[in-house]
């Protein structure tokens, strides 16, 4: 439940240094999930995703969004394609159409946490509509870690974790997803004087 509570803070947030805490503060709580899934399963490869999950997500990748908003000299985003308030009021239909979603799952009563797999769709449609309806680059990537941190946590609720190495390979291409998006922010500041991706609409011919 603190997952998606998360999730929410991050859509009301305008100030891109507290989005990229708020995700930094889910991946934490994400890596307890999965390291309770682990102690109870019995399985420990999970305990390694866990603890990559604390480095990568919690610690390296706010880390270079925090500088990259530091060197860009870009605290707020001001203009919002869908303002807060209707941002709250569709997330919260996302997670009901979650809840129904994966109702006839729930029902089999497999998962170690019932409603885990609805709360993990819910952040994976919530980090999607985050990426649209923002026009900041930094929050739209926090809004793809934001359907990273979904995926996981509904393979993690639902399958018991993914195999090591097909976990090390998607913390792989996270961690260089972020530098990427970093050096492409600093590319759009660079060229457009802002970070607004909307200014990209004038490059069509």
């Amino acid at each position: 439940m603190l997952l998606l509570v998360t999730t929410f803070a991050i859509v009301s947030q305008r100030r891109l240094s507290a989005c990229v805490d708020l995700f930094a503060l889910q991946s934490v709580f994400l890596a307890l999930t999965a390291a309770v899934v682990a102690f109870l399963t019995g399985i420990d490869h999970i305990y390694v995703a866990a603890l990559l999950t604390i480095l990568i997500k919690a610690i390296i990748i706010p880390l270079i969004l925090k500088r990259v908003i530091e060197r860009l000299n870009v605290t707020r985003e001001l203009v919002l394609n869908i303002n807060i308030p209707a941002s709250l009021i569709i997330s919260g239909a996302l997670v009901i159409l979650a809840l129904s979603v994966t109702q006839p799952i729930k029902e089999l009563g497999f998962l170690l946490t019932k409603d885990s797999l609805a709360i993990a769709l819910a952040i994976i449609l919530i980090g999607f509509f985050t990426m649209i309806s923002r026009r900041k680059a930094v929050t739209q990537v926090v809004g793809f870690l934001v359907v990273e941190n979904g995926i996981f946590l509904g393979a993690t609720a639902a399958a018991y974790g993914m195999p090591l190495i097909v976990e090390l390979g998607v913390f792989f291409d996270v961690l260089v997803a972020g530098l990427i998006i970093g050096i492409y922010t600093h590319r759009l500041k660079d060229a457009f004087d802002s970070v607004d991706v909307s200014k990209l609409t004038g490059m069509k011919e």
